[in-house]
């Protein structure tokens, strides 16, 4: 039987830890990485968080592999000791993407209720 989408975000749930938007933020004061995996578009139209790394969820695989040439310096630099703490829209792509960082050998959290859950917590967004 297929997975729906919906299968598959609870699937990674059960691997994956959450973090609230407040602690990920303290978190990212001191070294984390928060890593927003949502569209342009939506970042556009939803603000985003400052200083948060955007790499949308269709391509993060190439850009957290070390060996491609298309890798992004400061996620990479992540995976020998930090944390990266993953944020979406509402947590469906940040569950599936901090999965998939996980099984790639790196630290990864969901930031509780995406930007969403940011923007309720009372926390900065720009644009």
């Amino acid at each position: 039987m297929a997975n729906s989408m919906k299968d598959l975000v609870a699937d990674a749930r059960t691997r994956v830890s959450t973090v609230s938007p407040a602690d990920a933020m303290s978190a990212a004061g001191e070294g984390a990485l928060i890593l927003d995996v949502r569209e342009p578009a939506e970042l556009e139209s939803n603000g985003r968080v400052a200083g948060a790394l955007n790499v949308p969820r269709g391509i993060l695989e190439t850009r957290a592999d070390e060996s491609m040439p298309t890798a992004e310096a400061s996620l990479v630099a992540q995976k020998s000791g930090g944390t990266v703490h993953v944020l979406c829209a509402s947590g469906g792509r940040a569950a599936l993407a901090a999965d998939t960082l996980r099984g790639m050998g790196y630290e990864a959290t969901i930031i509780e209720g995406g930007i969403q859950g940011w923007i309720s917590a009372g926390l900065p967004v720009e644009g």
